[in-house]
């Protein structure tokens, strides 16, 4: 076996030389795809926090990349349209500001993941996966029936919006952004997992009984985490946007919330690069294997079957083993 150490090392020397390369080779198709896969990493990186530490399966994580992804696209709208919002009895301007945008997006994505949060752990198992779902669907139809931002037909940006010192729409400088981001994040989940409530946190997902008799509430540490998960992939929902300058009711849906959930698996529920290789999986896939058939998801479906039957740990455990606290 492999020591996990080593292979996230690689992992990360192959993920930033990809780009590389295809900068060199004059490939930008390439350096968008490595980006979509960063931003796609991240959000799994988001949901890992609440799967991987806190044992909760949610169904309805695409709520809070659509709430990034429509954080960016009303913000940019109004300010390509040099319109005010009008919110109650109060003007908001617009903002092409990408540090302001994810601001707005980690604070509405957060306050989602509260209210989602305290209504659906009040549950467990199967019935959580169920609010989480219903939930979901309530903001795709939401974002389906909400007419001034392009309702079914979503909402377009016309420019990608500006990064102070960055050219936001070279693909390799857009590329660093996300890429910054996602080991930032990266980092966020590995000291959470080795902090005092990362522990506490993974007590409550194994016995919840005796994290109460140490005087604990496990409802309260899973909330954190999920509000902590929400905020993550809310941020991505916000890139995710602005690489495709274009937001739809369909980040709001549940197979979005069930990709995150195979990317997760597929490179390993609970380790550290296992949202990164579980991404980079899937883009590959979805580009080498589309262009050969339009049921790409058919064999996607077979590989997960196989990792889930015969490496339960994802990729990470089939190099590595079995988790140790040092990896």
């Amino acid at each position: 076996m492999i020591p996990e150490r080593h292979l996230n090392i690689a992992v990360l020397v192959m993920f930033f030389a990809v780009p590389a390369w295809a900068l060199i080779m004059d490939e930008p198709f390439t350096i968008t795809l490595a980006t979509r896969a960063a931003i796609l990493a991240l959000a799994a990186t988001g949901l890992n926090i609440a799967l991987g530490l806190g044992g909760l399966v949610s169904l309805g994580h695409a709520i809070f990349f659509g709430i990034g992804g429509y954080a960016m696209g009303v913000l940019a709208f109004h300010a390509q349209t040099y319109t005010p919002m009008q919110l109650g009895g109060f003007e908001i301007a617009g903002t092409k500001s990408m540090p302001v945008i994810w601001l707005v997006a980690l604070v509405a994505s957060g306050l989602a993941a509260v209210l989602v949060g305290l209504l659906s752990l009040r549950t467990s198992g199967v019935y959580f996966i169920m609010i989480t779902l219903a939930f979901g669907q309530m903001f795709y139809y939401f974002a389906i029936s909400w007419r001034a931002y392009g309702g079914e037909d979503g909402l377009s940006i016309y420019v990608r919006n500006d990064f102070p010192g960055l050219n936001t729409l070279d693909p390799i400088q857009f590329f660093g952004l996300c890429a910054t981001l996602l080991c930032l994040a990266l980092l966020v989940f590995w000291r959470l997992a080795r902090s005092p409530f990362g522990l506490a946190l993974g007590a409550a997902r194994q016995v919840p009984q005796r994290v109460e008799t140490v005087g604990l509430d496990p409802v309260r540490l899973k909330l954190v985490a999920f509000v902590l998960s929400g905020m993550m992939t809310g941020l991505a929902g916000a890139l995710f946007a602005d690489l495709n300058r274009f937001v739809s009711p369909t980040m709001f849906s549940w197979q979005f919330s069930g990709e995150l959930i195979v990317l997760v698996i597929l490179g390993g529920v609970g380790r550290l690069m296992g949202p990164l290789i579980g991404a980079g999986l899937f883009v590959t896939l979805e580009h080498v294997l589309g262009d050969i058939t339009d049921f790409w998801h058919v064999i996607l479906g077979a590989i997960l079957l196989m990792i889930v039957l015969f490496a339960r740990g994802g990729v990470v455990g089939l190099f590595c083993g079995k988790a140790r606290p040092d990896a």
